[in-house]
């Protein structure tokens, strides 16, 4: 969290703990050597409301084989005394004909249910939903953090409101259970087991990886790892990723050799589980927020929230596997101004990537000198080097603001992702956010 203006540091430490970020994008900050922005279209395809759609959709979409999107909010829907803006909902998003229509399937209540899902909804196994609930807010949203899958609605109420079936699989207890699930997506196993983080709890209260195995129609939660906040890592906010051999790969915020974060592997043995630091980051950047993906050679990458000493905010990171050691290239560092990409990436078939950064300001970039609330970027890998591409620079307001969640790529190489603030709806503060589109 370096180079903050102080007006944004307390907020920014609240979303760090589980809640959202939309009310920093009010701070500035000086950008120098901004990348040049390449001709793209956004469409915002449905303005939040903080009504029965939601409000706030802080993580990004799901799209499954058939088109659809699905998503979450983390306010908006059921108001409760335990959530007086809403308790955060799960929505379909459906184009039909030239338009787009969006469906609230499910509305948590604040109790029982979970409340505040900050993280994406996932496709798994029997074609439900799976995803998490923070159970916090800094909107004042209190209740339960969750682990749940949705059943969806006939397929007959596809461009109709009709509510999906919950059913709570894990409820966290804290704090030996672990305490606070990240924005991070679930993961499976081959079997139907699901993993995930909380940044928070464990047998030393700084995070856990957790296994849910599924039995005679319960889940039992195993924690296969509890970080000491030492070398090993320190709050792993974000989800984690497995390789076919059911090894299991993430990041931590902090922690690390010199404190600022890692890319640990847990490795599976019959006397348990093992972790092993892959990286320790230091002068190659630090704060690596987001997940991690694989490319078919069986390379990582990610991002880190600041940049290398001296070169702005924020990097793109490889990691390579060499025999027992792992090896790590920075593909692009952020200029400053650029700040704090915190998204897991997206790899498209040719091998680009694709991401957000949460915002940046540039002194008469826009009339008025407004800056943005943040962009849109491609990676394009080509003759063994990369190329940063601009996609769209947010304004916060009409076309929305705040895009921490990951972006999805349909098969024409549209890209696909929320904004959690601004957009046309006012009624919340800095705007209720948007679901938007960016055509080539």
């Amino acid at each position: 969290m370096t180079n903050l203006p102080r007006c944004c540091t307390s907020i920014f430490r609240n979303r760090l703990e589980r809640t959202t970020f939309a009310l920093i994008l009010v701070c500035a900050l000086t950008i120098v050597g901004l990348p040049t922005a390449r001709a793209q279209t956004l469409t915002v395809l449905h303005n939040f409301t903080l009504g029965g759609d939601g409000a706030s959709p802080v993580a990004g979409l799901t799209m499954d084989g058939t088109g659809i999107f699905y998503g979450t909010t983390a306010r908006g829907g059921y108001a409760s005394l335990n959530c007086p803006y809403g308790c955060g909902t799960v929505f379909t998003l459906t184009r039909r004909h030239s338009s787009w229509i969006l469906n609230p399937i499910y509305s948590f209540t604040g109790g029982a249910d979970g409340t505040t899902p900050e993280a994406r909804v996932v496709v798994g196994p029997g074609g439900l939903l799976y995803g998490t609930t923070t159970g916090s807010s800094v909107f004042g949203a209190t209740g339960k953090a969750t682990v749940f899958s949705l059943r969806l609605p006939p397929i007959a109420c596809k461009f109709a409101i009709c509510p999906g079936e919950e059913t709570v699989l894990h409820r966290f207890t804290g704090p030996v259970d672990g305490s606070g699930p990240g924005w991070g997506d679930l993961a499976f196993d081959q079997a139907g087991n699901i993993y995930g983080t909380t940044s928070d709890g464990g047998s030393y209260g700084h995070g856990s990886v957790f296994e849910l195995t599924p039995s005679n129609g319960s889940w039992t939660e195993s924690i296969l790892y509890s970080f000491t906040g030492r070398e090993d890592g320190n709050q792993p906010k974000s989800g984690v990723v497995l390789d076919q051999a059911g090894n299991v790969y993430g990041t931590t915020l902090y922690g690390g050799a010199v404190g600022w974060g890692t890319v640990f592997e847990l490795t599976h043995s019959v006397s348990g589980w093992t972790e092993k630091v892959l990286h320790s980051f230091g002068s190659s950047g630090s704060g690596p927020y987001g997940g991690l993906i694989f490319d078919s050679s069986g390379n990582l990458y990610g991002t880190t929230q600041t940049g290398q000493v001296g070169q702005g905010n924020g990097t793109v990171f490889m990691l390579s596997p060499s025999g027992d050691n792992w090896t790590l290239t920075t593909l692009y560092s952020f200029p400053a101004g650029f700040t704090y990409p915190y998204a897991k990436l997206t790899m498209d078939p040719a091998g680009n990537l694709y991401g957000t950064t949460s915002y940046f300001y540039g002194p008469g970039r826009y009339p008025g000198g407004q800056g943005s609330a943040g962009s849109v970027f491609k990676l394009a890998f080509s003759n063994g080097s990369w190329t940063y591409n601009d996609l769209h620079d947010f304004d916060g307001r009409g076309d929305g603001g705040g895009p921490f969640g990951s972006v999805v790529l349909d098969a024409n190489g549209n890209v696909y992702g929320t904004g959690s603030s601004g957009g046309a709806v006012l009624y919340c503060s800095g705007g209720c956010g948007v679901v938007w589109e960016i055509t080539p």
